[in-house]
């Protein structure tokens, strides 16, 4: 039979749309085979199958329908999930009490229909099936029913993912990285972690002033003994809600690393903490290409120069490319306006980017100088100066969310309300 695995409401089958920031945990390691009945269809499932939420799933496409899954299950074993396509309403319910005879227990069915109709939908909940979709479909109507087969309403969210990369050496990222993760956990109340991804000059351990006998290296060189508990072990705690991972900034070996050395860390981390930040080096690899497309939000630090505008617009084509059903990744200018220095400004970056800067963030050699050397954040130096602004405002985009904490009232407030009331 058949297994049931998500029920949804039954009076509302209908597919909404979801909101522009609505956040799909990635599937894990399995197995979908789609047997479609339209070309369309079968175009949009195998797009589906190229979304980073799917990168672990093994996806196969085939014409046929609910005939050709039927004849193909009845000497093959069947995929963790099946996904079928069917324009016919009394076909739908015969043709799955013959799959649930050729189905393996624990099989998912995912129907892709043209009916809308309430009746329809629970005879088809009723035989196990696990998901709906009503037709045409979009990729990311796909990616989401897939995903949530195996994200159970009652567990915890799986945290988002945030990547902040330089779009050259020297433009700050880090610095940014750092001070939006205290904007995150600070202003935000979000219990959050910085994962200093350069191993060999990370710096977020000196911004923190926090120096801990183990970190990232420990999880990556031992990817058998990563889970929870492990992980908890590596890291320090900076505030109430702030922890680090940190890079143990030391050149007694070579940090070489295939594409997916990093991903047993970041799917534990998803699972307990409900934002991470990704300090991520200016470098090239196919590690660090991975961990922009699979993150969940982007940010990429220029300087106002013609190199930082080149690399931010390559970047940009490359991950819209590489990821048609996430939000575009947003970009920040970083040390505008050194004295006598010739610069690009916003407006032309906007022009080449296509999309302006979320903050443009000044030069200040001498507050950002201090911070650096007194392992502190700006918003620790200067809780009113205006960059401090700009990173909670950077943060609350990155997260979604608005401000937590009430802005404190002056000491004319009980004056001024008495004259309101007037």
């Amino acid at each position: 039979m058949i297994s049931y695995a998500r029920q949804t409401q039954e009076e509302q089958p209908d597919v909404v749309p979801p909101p522009a920031d609505d956040h799909i945990a990635p599937a894990p390691r399995v197995s979908v085979q789609a047997f479609c009945e339209t070309v369309e269809t079968a175009a949009t499932v195998q797009a589906a199958g190229e979304d980073r939420r799917l990168g672990k799933a093994h996806l196969k496409v085939q014409m046929g329908g609910m005939a050709a899954a039927i004849e193909a299950y009845r000497s093959a074993p069947t995929p963790n999930v099946i996904i079928l396509e069917t324009d016919a309403r009394s076909d739908i319910l015969a043709g799955l009490d013959q799959l649930a005879t050729v189905c393996d227990p624990g099989t998912r069915v995912v129907v892709i229909g043209r009916v809308n109709d309430v009746t329809l939908y629970r005879e088809l909940v009723r035989r196990g099936v696990s998901d709906y979709v009503l037709s045409p479909v979009t990729p990311i109507d796909v990616v989401r029913s897939i995903c949530n087969l195996f994200s159970a309403p009652e567990a915890k969210a799986v945290g988002r993912i945030i990547a902040v990369v330089g779009a050259k050496g020297g433009a700050g990222a880090s610095t940014i990285a750092h001070n939006i993760a205290w904007a995150i956990a600070r202003d935000l109340s979000m219990d959050s972690v910085v994962a200093d991804l350069d191993l060999a000059f990370g710096t977020a351990g000196l911004d923190y002033n926090q120096d801990p006998a183990q970190g990232i290296a420990d999880a990556v060189f031992s990817p058998d003994r990563i889970d929870i508990a492990f992980m908890d072990r590596l890291l320090s705690k900076c505030t109430d809600h702030l922890s680090l991972l940190a890079a143990p900034a030391t050149l007694d070996r070579v940090y070489d690393f295939g594409a997916e050395a990093f991903d047993a860390i970041f799917d534990t981390l998803r699972a307990s903490m409900p934002c991470i930040v990704l300090d991520v080096p200016h470098q090239w690899s196919g590690w660090t290409k991975r961990a922009l497309i699979s993150a969940d939000d982007i940010l990429i630090v220029a300087a106002p120069d013609l190199a930082s505008l080149r690399n931010t617009k390559n970047m940009f084509d490359l991950l819209k490319a590489a990821r048609p059903n996430d939000r575009m990744p947003l970009y920040c200018l970083n040390q505008v306006g050194v004295p006598k220095r010739p610069e690009i400004n916003a407006s032309e970056f906007a022009k080449a980017i296509e999309s302006p800067p979320i903050v443009t963030i000044p030069f200040e050699p001498q507050i950002f100088g201090a911070a650096a050397n007194n392992g502190q954040m700006i918003a620790e130096m200067s809780p009113n100066h205006r960059t401090t602004e700009m990173f909670l405002q950077i943060a609350q985009r990155l997260t979604g969310r608005s401000e937590t904490k009430k802005p404190k009232g002056s000491f004319l407030s009980p004056l001024l309300d008495k004259l309101k009331a007037k």
